[in-house]
């Protein structure tokens, strides 16, 4: 016979306590390291967003731009600017990146470096640059004169010698050759890529960085 003083209620109530007591110290923790609608390493929805409205420019002369359904992070590349110090895509956080991948052996890199060239020109600054990354691993002295030979001026120089850029984008699928571009946007959100040269300097291409710019 069961008392009243050890009721089965009484003997559940703790233990109900302690499992409320689990699920909050549960919520308080998930506030804590995941804020509401976001997952670490997650692209935010601003960035599917853009990627939404990229995907009709992706036409004509920019055709060969693949449009993300689902944005990703860009791959952590580490690269170097023109006087030897380390650059990486984290430092472009908070503005547009188109990323190009180019080497002087590339015949289809050399008919498009005018073009990123003039883009750059026309829309750098501090929301939007070209990066374009020299990825020659051997006679490293010819990228100054390949880029003086097609008139480059606005670009920074920027290089990768150790090949360590491509190789990163290869093993992820992204990169069978030269030249590689990838769109990425303030969040450092990967929203495109296109595979071969690209006429970055026509009508089409000003309507997609435009938008990616604004976004």
């Amino acid at each position: 016979m069961t008392t009243k003083g050890n009721s089965p209620r009484k003997r559940l109530l703790p233990a109900a306590l302690g499992v409320l007591a689990v699920l909050a110290a549960g919520v308080v923790l998930y506030g804590t390291l995941a804020p509401a609608g976001k997952v670490a390493g997650a692209c935010p929805f601003a960035s599917k967003a853009l990627a939404a409205k990229l995907a009709p420019l992706a036409k004509g002369e920019v055709a060969a731009v693949s449009i993300a359904s689902e944005p990703s992070q860009a791959l952590p590349l580490v690269f170097e600017r023109a006087d030897g110090s380390k650059a990486s895509l984290a430092d472009f956080r908070g503005r547009a990146v188109l990323l190009n991948l180019w080497a002087t052996w590339c015949a289809p890199c050399r008919a498009e470096m005018p073009a990123l060239d003039r883009l750059e020109a026309q829309h750098g600054g501090p929301g939007f640059e070209v990066v374009a990354v020299n990825v020659d691993t051997a006679r490293l002295e010819r990228r100054a004169a390949f880029l003086d030979s097609v008139g480059a001026k606005a670009l920074a120089r920027y290089a990768d010698p150790s090949g360590d850029a491509f190789e990163t984008l290869r093993k992820d699928g992204k990169a069978l050759g030269l030249p590689v571009t990838m769109l990425i946007d303030r969040d450092g959100c990967e929203l495109g890529a296109a595979a071969g040269a690209v006429k970055w300097d026509s009508a089409d291409a000003e309507a997609l960085v435009g938008a990616l710019k604004g976004g």
